[in-house]
């Protein structure tokens, strides 16, 4: 069997359970277990798979069709300019995230060496994002899952920047640290009564810890302004992640916690995705 062939039976397997993106799917397992990218791929169809990659590729295609995200079964999601180890223990990095680390660049010059606080860390993949690109600044990510931890620990590792950054197993109520200058949040903020509707891929594989918002969305994005107002130095920043309905409400929980100046930033798909806003 040829590469074009066993993408053939991948991708029918893939359409038949109903998977949106049977085609690109197929591509990607098959790219990772040949250990080729998928250019190289495409560019040579009638090369042969052999017996050992052929069973691994059906086995993770079976895995794909019960809407396991391609991210957990390959391990691995790329993410603005580097690759990150991804388990069902961390969200999967989205690009829409990379607003944040756009809105913090901009921020901050190529000479800055600011302390910057990462609440709701993950994998690690916005701090690690933004350590690369600002050598000179430092970071702290807390997590209340012990997995997530270990994982951003390793993607530091691996990316070299374990020696400006430190990771904690901490919920933010029990979290003392210095002031910062900067602190970064992708909070959980979708409602409850929400996740039983989302993507099947979501629902069922990503952690919802990372996803429940509480009742109304909000619990924890009130958790989390209420503590930066006491852990961000005076005129240092709040960059929050949000759900594209709730920018209203958090601009008044922001001034209810002496957060002004405030800036609402927009995604790839120009919904209120970000809010910038400075302690006072």
């Amino acid at each position: 069997m040829n590469y074009q062939e066993i993408l053939y039976q991948g991708s029918k397997i893939l359409r038949f359970n109903e998977i949106k993106s049977y085609n690109l799917d197929t591509e990607i397992l098959l790219s990772s277990i040949l250990k080729v990218d998928r250019t190289q791929l495409l560019l040579n169809l009638d090369k042969r798979v052999g017996n050992k990659e052929k069973k691994l590729f059906f086995k993770l295609i079976q895995r794909r069709s019960k809407n396991e995200p391609v991210a957990y079964i390959t391990g691995y999601k790329e993410f603005w300019k580097s690759k990150f180890k991804v388990n069902k223990n961390v969200l999967i990095p989205r690009p829409d995230t990379e607003t944040i680390i756009e809105q913090v660049l901009k921020e901050l010059d190529k000479n800055s060496s600011k302390k910057i606080l990462d609440i709701g860390t993950g994998s690690g993949c916005i701090i690690i994002s933004i350590l690369n690109e600002r050598k000179k600044c430092s970071g702290v990510g807390i997590d209340i899952s012990k997995k997530a931890v270990k994982l951003a620990k390793y993607n530091a590792k691996i990316q070299h920047i374990d020696n400006r950054i430190k990771f904690f197993n901490s919920n933010i109520d029990n979290f003392y640290g210095d002031k910062y200058d900067l602190i970064i949040s992708n909070p959980p903020y979708i409602e409850q009564y929400k996740i039983n509707g989302l993507e099947k891929d979501i629902k069922y594989h990503e952690p919802k810890v990372a996803l429940d918002g509480g009742i109304d969305g909000f619990s924890k994005i009130k958790l989390i302004i209420k503590k930066s107002s006491t852990l961000i130095k005076k005129k240092g920043k709040l960059f929050l992640e949000l759900g594209i309905n709730q920018t209203r409400e958090t601009l008044k929980i922001l001034n209810l916690n002496g957060f002004y100046k405030t800036k609402v930033i927009k995604d790839l798909a120009n919904k209120n995705r970000c809010i910038i806003s400075t302690k006072i």
